[in-house]
């Protein structure tokens, strides 16, 4: 009885999903058909076509439960299945300097992100969410964070409303500097995973750079997330609540981060059949592509028109910040 209504209570928002990752796949083949090649990947369509539906038409109620799934148990599974085509091997010659340049650039992107904030005239707590949500991992820090500093409802919103929109306009905005600063696909995926916000525009900035700047930049981007338990355990500390804030282990660690981990070990140590790889990559890309389409459609430009200015200035400043500083990493890993 409860996998049925759940089915029956998914399966719109999935149908609705489905459409637009197929419309993005035609898309991307029509465009082959009249270029020669494609320029734009099904990925960045899916997402594209999602936001223009959701803006012109709005979603029902009964559609967001589905769209929520696919962008987010869809994507997870599918970012578990990428770890089967990634090896220690491959990622190892980045050591630990990568991780440590990580862990820094998350430190100080949100010290200076909050008191940019702060010099604009934004309140302690949204100043800190929307570091947090430009630092770390968008809207599910904001969401995390939240709680922990008591910040105000409308504060949550605002900072969500318009980080979702910026993220999204950003994916579009990566290639480009991609071909203009004729980074290598290993740089191009680190400079994706440090300043990208949600993990499904990671996968969608870096697909049109290959498969290696996928691999890099989702790892990158995955050691990014880890860093928001520590983070939010930091923030209620300095709040003294630390006692009163039992995180979750799935929210310190995501189960989606524990099974990718497992499938890149499995991969490194050849537990995975060489006529199964094939499969799993298929699988993974369908599923991206259709968490693509459900990211989409869960963006709504209009909200946008209910942001403050400053907000907005907060958010593209911090993010201008973050850019910058991911700059100096690649410089200096060069």
């Amino acid at each position: 009885m409860f996998l049925n209504a759940r089915l029956k209570s998914i399966l719109p928002g999935l149908v609705i999903t489905l459409l637009v990752a197929l419309a993005a796949a035609l898309a991307e083949h029509g465009e082959r058909i009249l270029f020669g090649r494609g320029w734009v990947e099904s990925l960045v369509f899916a997402i594209l076509i999602g936001v223009v539906v959701r803006s012109i038409f709005g979603l029902a109620p009964r559609y967001l439960e589905g769209v929520r799934f696919c962008a987010k148990t869809m994507l997870e599974i599918a970012i578990v299945l990428l770890g089967a085509s990634i090896s220690a091997q491959a990622i190892g010659a980045a050591g630990g300097g990568l991780i440590a340049a990580i862990i820094a650039v998350v430190c100080v992107s949100l010290f200076a992100s909050y008191h940019i904030g702060r010099a604009l005239g934004l309140s302690n707590h949204l100043s800190m969410l929307v570091a947090c949500g430009n630092s770390i991992c968008g809207n599910s820090a904001i969401a995390a964070t939240a709680p922990v500093i008591d910040a105000r409802s409308d504060d949550v919103a605002a900072s969500i409303s318009f980080t979702a929109v910026l993220g999204v306009l950003f994916v579009f905005v990566l290639p480009m500097l991609h071909a203009g600063f004729e980074l290598s696909a290993s740089q191009y995926g680190i400079f994706s995973g440090l300043t990208v916000y949600a993990v499904p525009q990671v996968l969608a900035a870096t697909a049109p750079a290959g498969t290696l700047a996928v691999q890099v930049g989702t790892l990158v981007k995955l050691i990014r997330v880890l860093m928001l338990g520590p983070v939010i355990f930091s923030l209620a500390l300095i709040g003294g609540r630390a006692r009163e804030t039992k995180l979750p282990f799935t929210q310190v660690v995501p189960w989606f981060i524990i099974g990718f981990i497992a499938m890149m070990g499995a991969c490194s140590f050849d537990l995975i059949p060489d006529v199964a790889l094939e499969p799993i990559q298929t699988a993974s890309s369908f599923l991206t592509i259709l968490a693509m389409a459900a990211l989409g459609l869960s963006v709504d430009i209009r909200n946008v028109l209910h942001v403050g200015g400053r907000v907005v200035i907060a958010a593209l400043l911090s993010l201008t910040f973050l850019c910058g500083l991911s700059g100096l990493v690649l410089v200096a890993l060069a």
